[in-house]
């Protein structure tokens, strides 16, 4: 129960800790290729410098996952009225620096600079390491561990990957429909950190440009995914960088996401297919595959092995301190126009869970181009009080 109260935690304030370092942005960061780097953006950075924007945030999110901790643990508790106070260090934040040294000279000097340890592997959800063995959980119940893993093991026989996605599109709507949609544009409620329900719309075009746009009570906030570059726009009272584009596994998030919107190309979107042993998920056998966009980190995609239906997916990206995963799951499928679409999509990462829920989803419809393109940062709403 505590350890739950504790996430529930993170995921109501990690928007606080996104919004709050806006106090401490530059106003005037160059415009980079690799994307708005750390130091850039940010004051007081002094170890994690040189990382995009967007891997910075997912190393924040990273280190409050490991100690089941909210931003305040190693920010000062002024932080919470005051942005700039974000920029301040307090004993938590200076030892929080020494640990990622730490952690570093180990893997360098003992594991030859693979990384073996991150902050997880001694924290696992708690603010100080345990020393000494607990004789209730040595002969108490084992318990479950439903930690993501990007090693999992193929399994030695078992239908192969290319069977498994055909079962998945024949069940969708079949191939011929599924390769006939080229785009479509549904709308419903978006459900983010602070449990906020709020509008949004989403479009897409094949074979795999997407835009989502919420719009929040403090202004629209827009992910944007051209085929190639990602960007992510909001309101300034909300973010730092108002437009930022999107770098490594956040951008190849995108491009995942894409694909999955426009399934007919997915055999070869990814490569290095195989399949892992089964499991079962809410009571329900799944089948496991997995692909590579980068040839580095795995994708997982789950499939029920009684309606063929795409359930999850799995992806990792990388940080400084471990890799972040980010798993989306699937529900309320639907028929439009011959072919199934989730209407509910569901988002965890290490620091956040976002709902969206689709009242209304059309395909083949015309879509502007424009939709895809970099979006200006938007204008600030005013809050009525």
């Amino acid at each position: 129960m505590k350890r739950a109260l504790k996430q529930t935690i993170i995921s109501a304030v990690a928007i606080a800790l996104w919004c709050s370092t806006a106090a401490t942005a530059q106003t005037q960061a160059p415009s980079q290729t690799k994307g708005l780097m750390s130091e850039q953006a940010f004051k007081n950075i002094k170890v994690l410098k040189g990382i995009p924007v967007d891997e910075f945030m997912s190393t924040m999110g990273f280190f409050s996952a490991s100690l089941a901790e909210n931003c305040l643990y190693c920010h000062v508790l002024e932080s919470a009225g005051d942005w700039s106070k974000f920029a301040e260090d307090n004993d938590h934040k200076v030892t929080a620096r020494r640990m990622i040294a730490m952690v570093g000279a180990i893997n360098k000097n003992f594991f030859n600079g693979r990384r073996e340890i991150t902050c997880y592997s001694c924290h696992r959800g708690g603010q100080k390491p345990k020393v000494t063995p607990s004789l209730a959980d040595l002969y108490g119940p084992v318990p479950p561990d439903d930690t993501p893993d990007a090693l999992l093991p193929a399994a030695p026989r078992g239908e192969k990957p290319e069977a498994i996605l055909d079962h998945y599109i024949e069940a969708i709507g079949g191939a011929q429909k599924v390769a006939a949609m080229t785009s479509f544009a549904a709308k419903g409620i978006f459900q983010g950190f602070a449990d906020d329900r709020v509008p949004f719309e989403q479009y897409g075009k094949a074979p795999n440009q997407h835009t989502l746009i919420v719009h929040g009570d403090g202004g629209d906030t827009t992910t944007t995914f051209d085929g190639t570059m990602g960007w992510i726009a909001g309101p300034a009272r909300e973010r730092p960088v108002q437009v930022f584009d999107m770098t490594g596994g956040d951008l190849e998030g995108a491009k995942l996401d894409g694909d999955l919107f426009f399934p007919a190309r997915i055999k070869q979107a990814l490569t290095e297919w195989r399949t892992l042993f089964p499991t079962m998920i809410d009571d329900k056998d799944v089948q496991i595959i997995q692909g590579t966009l980068n040839g580095r980190y795995p994708i997982d995609l789950y499939f029920d092995q009684k309606t063929h239906l795409l359930i999850r997916s799995l992806r990792f990206a990388d940080s400084p301190v471990g890799l972040a995963p980010t798993q989306v799951d699937y529900a309320d499928y639907r028929d439009v126009n011959g072919i199934k679409i989730p209407f509910k999509r569901t988002v965890y990462w290490l620091d956040g869970r976002t709902i969206s829920e689709a009242s209304d989803v059309q395909i083949n419809v015309p879509v502007d181009a424009t939709r895809f393109g970099k979006p200006a940062a938007p204008a600030a709403k005013s809050i009525a009080k």
